[in-house]
């Protein structure tokens, strides 16, 4: 008989693969501002958002929050460390304004995430009080950051074309979605499960929209894997 418990684990490391991928994204972005020494009009919002939902998911799947979350806290605290190399690399080469303004939100952030922790460990004294404080937390933020793909499809509506909606990164959302989905159903985890399945629908809608508009102009490029739009909104979060 297969062990419910094992299947979740392989669906889990397949999902950490997939994510991985996802996170690596945009590093075509910052091989072009290290080369050029400028960051030109990127702007360093869609990694802050991604550094602040990693932070939150990683906490959600520490043992004190939420046990078995292990490929969770994998994953995201991966994620996490790009995103700090994103925001480094930005930070090197923004001009004074833009770093001021950075470490300002970042600021914030940081502060955001303690006050957090501290309010769950010394507030919250079980497992299903912090899952939920948490796990609530994870989901607003993870759903605020479906807006980029929701102004793409928007574009892509408007203007008949998918050059700015590409191919292969709508298909490894869609992907990436189902499988954690299907990750958090084997152990019903609503919280995993509500922007995963969220990501999954979006990521459905923008292959229909890709096979609904592609060729309509001329000059698609959409089958390629782009750099990160300059308001950095190829740029997804995992789980």
């Amino acid at each position: 008989m297969v062990n419910p418990d094992a299947v979740r684990n392989v669906v889990g490391i397949i999902g950490n693969f997939i994510s991985f991928g996802l996170f690596l994204s945009p590093l075509p972005t910052f091989v072009t501002i290290v080369k050029k020494k400028d960051v030109e009009e990127f702007v360093p919002d869609p990694y802050l958002a991604t550094f602040l939902n990693c932070a939150l998911w990683v906490f959600y799947g520490l043992p004190l929050v939420h046990p078995n979350s292990i490929l969770v806290v994998t994953i995201n605290g991966t994620g996490l460390l790009i995103e700090i190399a994103y925001l480094a690399i930005y930070f090197t080469y923004a001009p004074k304004p833009k770093r001021c303004k950075m470490l300002g939100v970042l600021a914030v952030e940081i502060v955001f995430l303690v006050a957090v922790a501290a309010g769950v460990l010394l507030g919250a004294h079980t497992y299903d009080k912090r899952s939920l404080i948490v796990g609530s937390l994870c989901v607003f933020f993870g759903t605020l950051m479906y807006a980029a793909p929701l102004t793409i499809m928007k574009q892509v509506i408007a203007t008949k074309s998918v050059e700015y909606m590409p191919f292969t990164l709508s298909l490894v959302s869609f992907i990436n979605g189902i499988c954690w989905t299907i990750y958090a159903l084997i152990r019903f985890d609503i919280f995993i499960t509500i922007p995963n399945g969220m990501g999954a629908l979006l990521g459905a809608a923008q292959l229909i929209l890709y096979f609904c508009y592609y060729g309509s102009r001329a000059g698609d490029k959409s089958l390629e894997l782009p750099t990160t739009a300059k308001d950095g909104s190829a740029h997804s979060a995992a789980v």
